[in-house]
């Protein structure tokens, strides 16, 4: 089949990109730049203030604590809450076998109340996503009196989990801030040298482009 002009050009300039693509990351010190450049691309670092309400995101509970304890050591708040784990499908069929459901909400509250944080609240939740969860945000905080919150997730989603914020948050009056969990397992200066920070590389890298494309 004999392609169009305009659909020429454009595989000759993915050809192109490709090609510039495999130069660039054929001479080993601007791989390695280039290589950390795309996983930083994934991070956002808020500056830490003040805030009324430190929430964890359900993407990295176990990280999300210890970074939120930290935060309440430094002052940043006193306050944290934790999004409800519901069983889906198939922990309800563990239920229905007699296996009790594993709650990582209520493990976190737990973890939380053992180093030493006793304001803790539950968000009650019956969906799943980043962008369903962001929705439920801004009329959680306006109904507890909130005028601020920090959101604790995971370094490789926080830069679209901060868009996504912004969005459900604009018009709201309610300031919002993220920082990435220290403790997270993905590597942002070598996460190309184990099969897991490859995968989660691609995928998030996917996830944020299709997030610029659709909210520019």
């Amino acid at each position: 089949m004999k392609l169009t002009r305009p659909r020429t050009i454009t595989l000759i300039c993915l050809v192109s990109c490709a090609i510039l693509a495999t130069l660039l990351l054929s001479v080993p010190g601007v791989r390695h730049k280039l290589l950390r450049a795309a996983g930083w691309a994934l991070i956002a670092n808020d500056d830490k203030r003040p805030v009324d309400v430190i929430v964890i995101g359900v993407d990295d509970y176990g990280a999300g604590v210890l970074e939120a304890v930290d935060l309440v050591k430094e002052g940043v708040a006193t306050r944290v809450a934790v999004f409800e784990d519901p069983p889906d499908t198939t922990d309800r069929e563990f239920m229905r076998r007699g296996v009790p459901h594993y709650d990582a909400a209520a493990l976190s509250v737990q973890q939380l109340n053992a180093l030493g944080i006793t304001s803790v609240t539950v968000i009650r939740r019956s969906v799943s996503g980043t962008n369903e969860e962001a929705a439920l945000l801004p009329k959680w905080c306006i109904e507890n009196g909130y005028h601020s919150v920090l959101m604790v997730t995971s370094p490789d989603h926080s830069y679209r989990v901060r868009r996504i914020l912004k969005r459900q948050m604009r018009g709201s009056g309610i300031d919002v801030t993220v920082r990435s969990s220290r403790y997270s397992k993905f590597d942002p200066d070598g996460w190309w040298h184990s099969r897991v920070g490859v995968r989660i590389e691609l995928v998030e890298s996917e996830k944020l482009l299709l997030d610029l494309v659709t909210h520019p």
